[in-house]
């Protein structure tokens, strides 16, 4: 029997781990037969000391394979190709929402399963939750009836799934190894090979309203996510894509799922967010085999959307997930917040640049994202009408409203956009959306 100090000596004297060492770490996060601190000591000896790619693709079969994986064979197998996505997050991103129905029309099979906000970013379920009734954890039968009837879900990851993960992600947020690509590796595609998927595109962003700040480190993440997953029989691509300006109009639950409604009824689609979308798609689409090329999924992802059958999509998804009957129509009523105000360009000259990450910390400060893991949230308050970096403005021109629910929040987080949103005379360099392409 392996002891928990031997392997955790192999790993801090800079050893490679064997399986057996590896399968012994995992069993002891999820059966919780490591203490907290050999798990930390675990960590922190990865995050210092690295893993090879062999040793990451071990430790993420082993984190799969700590809970259930979903089987789609047999009887009620689904109607098209088990495919999905995967976002490191971002300010504004809700790709997510209007991704899943394009892809059902073209016909695969999405089952998403998404997150809640972490830091500064928005996640998708807190945005679905805003919509009454919104069910993000249905029973497997329900699910399943959803897969098959409509081609997507997004729901949230029930406590069988990856249960290695839940515990050692806990571990890393309180012990300063949650930037670890290792360790991130293995606890994204844990939780995305449960799904029982055939293929897999990741959206890496990259810019200071994204985990990976630096080009270099969101190139090596996404490389580690595609090769890892490949060699774990998954065919996976990875995009890197700018989040140096918050992604859409909006930034804020209510606000964000109200874009994603205009988005799909064809309303207002704002041009970053809809490039991000049919990228996405279209790699999607061409992986699983239901495209020839990128060129003819881009096509198909498009029309699906202009048609409107992904908004019908969107809308059939929501019933069966035990929200509104018709969720356009709910949306019109979403709930708002009793303060909107408009924040005023404080000269005139070209929107250059916004300290994105902090525009993600104060949609926190309103109350749409959680300081602690109980919090409550405000699905009302953050950010529309968000200005794209670039906009010649004068003086005294709104570039963004703020939606609080005091006057004391919309004041206080003001003072944080002033510092936040700068003002030159001469325009930035213009950053494409879509930064880069991995394929393994």
């Amino acid at each position: 029997m392996l002891l928990p100090v031997q392997v955790i000596q192999t790993k801090r004297d800079g050893g490679q781990l064997s399986p057996e060492e590896i399968q012994a770490f995992v069993d002891g996060v999820a059966k919780d037969t490591w203490s907290e601190g050999q798990v930390a000591a675990m960590a922190m000896a990865i995050f210092l000391r690295g893993m090879q790619r062999d040793e990451i693709v071990t430790l993420t079969r082993a984190m799969l394979h700590s809970g259930d994986v979903m089987r789609w064979q047999g009887a009620s197998a689904l109607p098209g190709p088990v495919l999905d996505k995967h976002s490191t997050g971002g300010v504004g991103d809700k790709v997510s929402l209007m991704l899943a129905p394009i892809i059902a029309v073209c016909g695969g099979v999405v089952p998403m399963v998404s997150g809640r906000g972490l830091g500064h970013t928005g996640g998708t379920l807190d945005k679905l939750e805003a919509i009454p009734g919104y069910r993000i954890d249905p029973p497997p039968e329900q699910l399943l009836r959803v897969l098959r009837e409509v081609g997507c879900a997004i729901v949230g990851a029930s406590a069988r799934i990856a249960p290695a993960d839940r515990r050692l992600y806990a571990t890393r947020d309180v012990t300063g190894t949650v930037e670890s690509i290792p360790l991130i590796t293995a606890s994204i595609l844990s939780k995305k090979l449960s799904a029982g998927l055939q293929s897999l595109v990741i959206d890496v962003k990259v810019g200071n309203g994204a985990f990976a700040a630096s080009l270099e480190m969101a190139r090596a993440l996404a490389t580690s996510l595609v090769q890892v997953a490949q060699a774990a029989g998954l065919p996976t691509e990875a995009l890197l894509t700018d989040m140096n300006q918050t992604l859409g109009w909006t930034a804020g639950n209510a606000l964000e799922l109200q874009e994603t409604l205009d988005f799909l009824d064809g309303t207002a689609r704002e041009p970053r967010l809809l490039e991000v979308t049919l990228q996405l798609a279209a790699r999607m689409l061409r992986l699983a085999g239901l495209a020839v090329d990128d060129r003819a999924a881009y096509a198909a992802a498009q029309a699906a959307l202009d048609s409107g059958r992904a908004a019908e999509r969107f809308a059939r998804m929501v019933a069966a997930l035990d929200g509104p009957a018709d969720v356009f129509a709910a949306g019109r009523a979403l709930p708002a917040a009793p303060v909107q105000r408009d924040f005023a360009a404080p000269r005139s000259g070209v929107l250059a640049a916004m300290n994105t990450r902090a525009i993600g910390h104060a949609v926190v400060a309103l109350g749409g994202g959680r300081r602690r893991a109980g919090d409550v949230l405000d699905a009302r308050v953050g950010f529309s009408h968000c200005r794209p970096l670039g906009t010649v403005v004068q003086a005294g021109d709104a570039l963004l409203r703020i939606h609080a629910a005091s006057d004391a929040d919309a004041d206080e987080v003001a003072a944080t956009l002033l510092r936040s949103i700068t003002i030159a005379d001469a325009a930035p360099a213009e950053q494409p959306v879509i930064v880069e392409a991995i394929t393994g």
